[in-house]
């Protein structure tokens, strides 16, 4: 059966445009995605994001089990910091993306929602030695406050200052007199925040916030525009840049598989072989020279010959031009090189750009 987020109701009252989206009931989009866009580049927009899977994971044996589970260290850890990691098969390919929280007192993993079940299950199949895992997607909703003028919307009604909080760290406070886990990371490039808000007040916050951005022209976002806002990060999305067919070598994410951990992780000896050999193909950021639009799963060519293929494209609304992420064979990867994309039959130039496509966020480092 299709669930509804606790914010079902505002999306409805908003006119948002519905889809079924990991098995969600979501808002594709309110006033169009483009407008929704730039609103997010330019002031602020909040995003129901409550279809990620939200599971807590504790137990003197938690850490022992996350570093196994995920390439990234989680060892390296401060309480209320977060890291972006990966979770591998013993073959290398990726069972998902994710994001990795140490709280005060247990762990908490923020997985793709299309799967949040998968995941739980992988997660599951693997626990060894004093671990205590729960699925807490439903008590828990999820909304992404995103834009330049995110924080000083959020600071009007929220319990802390939250300068003091850094990019990718977390703290416990409230918000509309509700209490919340409050985090500075996002998927769009722009400054912003993740909010964990018990279900049962999540309307609570929603109307917060709305009623306090109004001075920011605040407007809910949809899922149309949080597309255009990751592709012109260079940010990967699940099923389409990445997935078990893919390592993260050669995903450009090597910056978050730390090969030298000591005990290893699943996926980490042919992830070294990988690193060894160097990959034979590479994601890659492709700007448009023609005027065309890039889709996915589209031929990329080089004098004549197919060397790749595209995994994500679209018009950016902030550059005004197509743009595209695609695997193409290593050494078509370089900036600068000009390829071709078969287009509706058709062969459009363009060039490989150093990522991100866009490149004035507002982003804290």
């Amino acid at each position: 059966m299709i669930k509804q987020t606790p914010f079902y109701p505002r999306h409805l009252a908003a006119g948002g445009k519905i889809v079924e989206f990991a098995g969600y009931y979501l808002p594709l989009q309110f006033k169009g995605i483009i407008p929704e866009h730039h609103r997010v580049r330019t002031t602020v927009g909040l995003f129901d994001v409550s279809h990620m899977g939200r599971i807590r994971i504790s137990g003197k044996d938690a850490l022992q089990f996350i570093n196994r589970m995920t390439t990234n260290d989680a060892a390296a850890l401060e309480i209320n910091q977060a890291q972006y990691s990966v979770m591998c098969y013993p073959d290398g390919g990726i069972v998902d993306d994710l994001v990795v929280y140490r709280l005060p007192d247990h762990y908490l993993l923020v997985v793709n929602g299309a799967n949040n079940e998968k995941d739980t299950n992988w997660l599951k199949e693997h626990l060894t030695g004093d671990v205590h895992l729960e699925n807490i997607t439903e008590q828990v909703a999820q909304l992404a406050l995103q834009g330049p003028k995110s924080e000083s919307c959020l600071q009007k009604i929220c319990s802390i200052n939250l300068a003091t909080i850094g990019f990718y760290w977390a703290t416990a406070g409230k918000i509309a007199g509700v209490d919340c886990l409050i985090s500075r990371t996002g998927y769009t490039g722009e400054d912003g925040f993740e909010l964990y808000i018990p279900a049962e007040k999540a309307l609570t916050v929603w109307d917060a916030l709305m009623t306090a951005g109004k001075e920011f022209e605040i407007e809910p976002i949809g899922l149309g525009a949080r597309d255009t806002l990751r592709l012109e990060m260079k940010y990967c999305l699940y099923g389409n840049d990445i997935d078990q067919t893919t390592n993260p070598l050669e995903a450009g994410l090597g910056f978050v598989v730390k090969l030298d951990k000591p005990e290893g992780f699943i996926g980490s000896d042919v992830l070294k072989k990988v690193a060894a050999e160097k990959p034979k193909r590479r994601l890659i950021c492709l700007e448009m020279v023609d005027r065309a639009i890039p889709r996915a799963h589209l031929p990329v060519f080089a004098n004549g010959n197919q060397v790749g293929i595209t995994t994500s494209g679209t018009l950016s609304p902030s550059l005004n031009r197509g743009i595209a992420l695609a695997y193409v064979q290593r050494q078509y990867g370089q900036t600068g090189k000009e390829l071709k994309i078969e287009i509706r039959n058709q062969r459009a130039k363009a060039v490989v750009v150093a990522p991100p496509f866009y490149k004035s966020g507002s982003r804290k480092k």
